[in-house]
């Protein structure tokens, strides 16, 4: 959950947000972490919180028991397809391994045009500062393209996130596969 109370704070106050605008939560399910927090509150404010967690992990207990829907699937990447599939836009609270892991499958698929949902990062405490400023980094360095990068929806409160993301229309993107296979053709020294 962190180390700061401010972390727990603004999932408390997400989930308040979700329950005040009747936003469904669909989450990977479990009974642990911030994710819990954001279920609990939801679901104590009469929320909706569907979860999808894997058999694997559903025997390890890990499961949040009064959730009102869980979805179990055989492995991990069934999970992120069918979250993919349930979910209008996506948010990322700070986190770890798992976190990174639902960014870059997101990012990835809108860039390939395989979805076009936001996704937004919920910036508590400057937590996504350092990836922000790795994105940046791969514009600047030529492997991020510019229209892939300002598709990602960044906020520091909740209110201004889920805002945005409401407001969200998919920047126009180049021809950037066209463009890379020419890049890649160039000879260069």
């Amino acid at each position: 959950m962190g180390t700061n109370a401010v972390y727990k704070q603004a999932a408390a106050t997400l989930a308040k947000l979700f329950a005040e605008q009747q936003i469904t939560l669909v989450y990977g399910g479990a009974n642990v972490g911030l994710m819990k927090i954001l279920a609990d509150t939801l679901l104590d404010a009469g929320g909706e919180v569907i979860g999808v967690m894997p058999t694997q992990l559903l025997e390890m207990e890990i499961a949040h028991p009064n959730i009102n829907l869980m979805h179990q699937v055989s492995s991990m990447a069934e999970r992120k397809r069918l979250m993919v599939e349930l979910s209008d836009a996506f948010i990322a609270l700070p986190g770890g391994f798992g976190t990174l892991d639902e960014i870059s499958e997101i990012l990835t698929l809108n860039q390939l045009r395989i979805i076009e949902k936001p996704l937004g990062l919920l910036n508590t405490n400057n937590y996504f500062d350092s990836l922000i400023r790795y994105f940046d980094h791969g514009v600047t360095e030529g492997f991020v393209r510019r229209e892939h990068r300002d598709n990602i929806i960044v906020a520091r409160d909740a209110i201004t996130l889920l805002r945005e993301l409401q407001a969200y229309k998919p920047i126009e993107t180049t021809q950037w596969i066209r463009d890379i296979k020419t890049e890649s053709n160039n000879k260069s020294s």
